[in-house]
């Protein structure tokens, strides 16, 4: 090889070299612009980083904003051992809906299902919360369109937040306004929101290949329409058992539960784990939601190292509820609801969004005067 010839061969690997360079450095900045993007507008408030125990700061900005302001919550100690894992903040708080709508579009439909979860990276820890639909709510950014009326029941907080209705016009529409709801009512402090409706619902499950559920006995049996035993379920059939209220709304949610803890379980099968980014990407456009692709990456790395008895799924003391009818002049009819205290209901929103309810131990479902409380097998 002549001296010449060794010179354009340095110079061919500098350009080559730089050229790489420039590619990776443009691939990483548009790794960056979609790992960090959100799939869908933020919650109508900035939500702060939290550390495990914390008490909520002013909302002058939120007030200013002419927002709702944030209902004060207590601040319960909590003991921290250890850094998050999966590069997640300490703790994250998502409201999730469960949109009745079976059309493929989010314009209208109520909130079937409404979850508060709570995901602790650092025990690592994920607790859910279930809120009955029929509390009868305050609902802010309503009254002008309904005469001045602001009350309705909590589910429909988020079929009037949504673009069939256009009551209010924050991007975050139904999630956003339910958000708010349970803010205003309950002290509820939300990071994120996932929605999905029941179309897409029943897709996600066929998608993993379907659930099974254990029917343990005779009356799980009868308000499922199940056989007792193990059960094989495809999507409408899932959907079927999350609806089905045959014993009441409590138990319903039971249900729900159940039909959560299988998919967990089916998510958690390392043949589906590897097919989870094609499944993100195939759902992305069907589920609603402000999270960021390196979120969901977040969320995915931590449910491949939760242990399955720290998952747990709650809901209030059933003796708290009692029924009674109210007047709705929308409806222009007494329409059934729970008669509850809130301020009650609020304290145990505070302890379990700073992690000191449910209390660790081993718990099993319940219809005695406790609450109710699932914990995934």
């Amino acid at each position: 090889m002549t001296q010449v010839q060794k010179i354009i061969l340095s110079i061919l690997s500098i350009i080559i070299i730089a050229l790489l360079g420039a590619i990776s450095y443009t691939a990483y900045q548009t790794y960056q612009q979609f790992a960090f993007q959100p799939l869908g507008p933020a919650l109508p408030f900035t939500p702060q980083a939290l550390p495990p125990t914390w008490t909520p700061s002013s909302n002058d900005q939120l007030a200013s904003s002419g927002m709702v302001t944030l209902v004060p919550t207590i601040s319960f100690p909590t003991a921290t051992s250890s850094a998050p894992i999966c590069s997640g903040p300490n703790i994250m708080n998502i409201v999730m809906v469960g949109a009745d709508s079976r059309a493929d579009s989010y314009l209208y439909g109520l909130g079937d299902a409404i979850r508060l979860v709570r995901v602790d990276f650092v025990t690592p820890k994920v607790s859910v919360l279930e809120f009955p639909r029929d509390l009868w709510v305050e609902i802010p950014h309503i009254e002008d369109n309904l005469d001045g009326q602001d009350h309705e029941k909590l589910n429909q907080a988020y079929l009037y937040g949504q673009p069939g209705f256009g009551y209010w016009d924050d991007p975050s529409a139904g999630p956003g306004l339910l958000t708010l709801t349970l803010n205003l009512n309950f002290g509820v402090q939300a990071d994120h929101y996932v929605t999905v409706n029941m179309r897409t619902f029943e897709k996600v499950v066929d998608a993993v290949g379907g659930i099974d559920i254990n029917i343990p006995d005779g009356e799980t049996a009868k308000s499922t329409d199940l056989p007792i035993g193990e059960n094989h379920l495809n999507g409408p059939q899932a959907l079927k058992v999350a609806r089905n209220r045959h014993d009441g709304t409590f138990a319903r949610a039971d249900n729900q539960n159940i039909v959560l803890c299988a998919l967990r379980k089916k998510l958690a099968d390392p043949k589906v784990v590897t097919q989870i980014p094609e499944l993100i990407d195939s759902f992305k456009d069907n589920i609603i939601t402000d999270f960021t692709p390196a979120q969901i990456g977040q969320l995915a790395c931590l449910g491949t190292k939760l242990p399955p008895q720290n998952i747990v799924f709650a809901t209030f003391p059933h003796e708290l509820f009692s029924q009674t009818r109210v007047y709705d002049p929308v409806f222009k009819k007494r329409v059934s609801i729970w008669d509850v205290d809130f301020g009650i209901l609020s304290d145990y929103v505070d302890r379990f969004q700073a992690g000191t309810w449910p209390e660790p131990r081993i718990i099993v479902p319940s219809t005695t005067e406790e609450e109710s409380e699932v914990i995934c097998e």
